[in-house]
């Protein structure tokens, strides 16, 4: 079992292959000086797993974490779980938010604040990194870390604009480090048999594809939907708010930005369509091969203004045909009417032979085919897909079977950097997933009906629109990330 380290290097990292040795050579000996070690463990000494798993530094990922508290802290659970990955470095700007169990049985790895001093300080003993942050810190934290020759794990929506998305996709083709976002369900028994449905011809002709969420964020409720930004408040002693605000605009503090509400402000997040829009239209976008849309309408924007996103939305998107496959119009709704409407032809029908309606749950996709015959019903994340009327699944009993899988996303990625599997949502998949769906929110923002050129990758005649697909100008000593790859 050999580390997969790229030795592809920025300027920073000298030789991939001497820095592992250097790191090896380092554990075991700060191992045997720690403990005291008369005679050193097996598994360091001998390279092999012992009677307690442990699993020596060669055949190990060493963790750098960015990020250690909700999601991120979460992810770092994931990524550790079955022995294979170890935290040696904590990056967060607020440690009394962290994930309490992580920093618990961690109680000695070194702590940062800022990531690029833990990568200057660390970065010969990392072999990959965890971001777990608000949407707007991603790209920074993912860029730096793969010019430093690093693998990265992102959570999603893997940026907070589309240029940065773009950026990325031309970083892991520079520095051949391993990718993947946090879309979970892209390892998964649902998405295998996604993919084994379209190549069965199950999934085949989708003219229209129907997408929607319950409306459950907070600036969905009337009641605390706001148009301006909240006044200033004294920031905690724990918290690092230049910091927590990277390279955007640095607001006043409030507690309505931090720890978890930033994501309603479409100054550091991406709201519903950007959140959840990445585990719900994730297997069609790419399975189908939608790219990005060439028209996005704006229906409906409900309590439209610059400072939060809507009380809900009904985009629609306009996707050409491509490869083979017709042309798609993808609709989202996350209003109050997000439910879309089935059919009778599609329902089933009880023991009596009544139509019984189906239940289609707060989130997921319809999928037609242009034949008409049947629909394709999703839900999102891991789940897996059945057809409506579920009497034509018994036609295709084989291709609807649901394959176990041996990892999930996280353990997966860990696999892919220890070279004995591969990453499924690299950038080269999530980027353009999360282009469509920054699109939708420059959509949601202007609250306008929009032209998009596929091959300029602009839209057409709004300069305005144009401004937020590159996204505000960095701060101050943030301008570097933001150099052409």
């Amino acid at each position: 079992m050999a580390v997969n380290r790229n030795t592809k290097s920025s300027d920073s990292l000298k030789d991939g292959v001497s820095s592992k040795v250097t790191r090896r050579s380092f554990l075991n000996k700060s191992a045997a000086l720690a403990f005291g070690f008369t005679v050193m463990p097996s598994y360091l000494a001998l390279g092999k797993e012992d009677s307690d798993g442990n699993l020596p530094p060669s055949k190990r990922i060493n963790l750098g974490c960015i990020g250690c508290g909700g999601m991120g802290g979460g992810d770092i659970m994931e990524l550790t779980k079955h022995g294979n990955a170890k935290p040696v470095a904590f990056c967060d700007v607020d440690f009394s938010r962290a994930n309490e169990k992580v920093m618990k049985e961690n109680p000695d790895v070194p702590r940062f604040t800022d990531f690029r001093v833990m990568l200057d300080k660390m970065g010969k003993d990392i072999d990959a990194v965890s971001i777990g942050t608000p949407d707007h810190t991603h790209f920074v934290a993912a860029l730096d870390s793969m010019r430093r020759g690093k693998h990265v794990y992102v959570e999603k929506p893997l940026t907070h604009s589309f240029k940065e998305a773009e950026m990325l996709i031309a970083a892991e083709k520079k520095y051949g480090v391993l990718t993947e976002m946090g879309n979970f369900g892209h390892t998964s028994t649902g998405s295998v048999q996604f993919a084994n449905m379209v190549k069965a011809g199950i999934v085949k002709d989708i003219v229209k594809i129907e997408a929607w969420k319950s409306p459950g964020d907070w600036y969905m409720d009337p009641a605390k939907h706001i148009s301006e930004y909240p006044k200033g408040e004294p920031v905690p002693k724990s918290l690092d708010w230049d910091l927590w605000c990277g390279p955007v605009e640095k607001k006043p503090f409030s507690v309505m930005y931090h720890p978890f509400d930033w994501r309603g402000f479409y100054l550091y997040g991406n709201g519903m369509f950007g959140d959840w829009g990445a585990h719900i239209i994730d297997f069609p976008h790419d399975y189908l091969r939608l790219g990005l849309p060439s028209k996005l309408r704006a229906v409906k924007i409900e309590g439209h203004n610059h400072v939060i996103f809507p009380l809900g939305s009904h985009i629609e998107m306009h996707f050409p045909s491509r490869q083979g496959m017709p042309a798609c119009d993808l609709s989202w709704r996350d209003d109050v009417d997000y439910m879309p409407t089935i059919d009778e032809q599609y329902w089933d029908k009880d023991a009596k032979g009544e139509p019984v309606k189906p239940r289609l749950g707060g989130a997921g996709t319809l999928l037609h085919r242009k034949d008409g015959k049947f629909l394709i019903q999703r839900g999102s994340h891991e789940t897996i897909s059945r057809l409506r009327p579920l009497t034509t699944a018994r036609k295709y009993k084989d291709v609807m079977a649901t394959p176990k899988q041996p990892w999930r996303h996280w353990e997966n990625f860990i696999q892919a950097c220890m070279g004995n599997s591969k990453v499924n949502s690299p950038f080269s998949i999530s980027g353009p997933l999360t282009q469509t769906l920054l699109m939708g929110v420059v959509c949601q923002y202007l609250n306008t009906d929009l032209d998009f050129d596929l091959k300029t990758k602009r839209f057409v005649n709004n300069a305005e629109a144009n401004v937020l697909l590159d996204g505000p100008t960095p701060r101050k000593g943030w301008e570097n990330f933001y150099k052409a790859i």
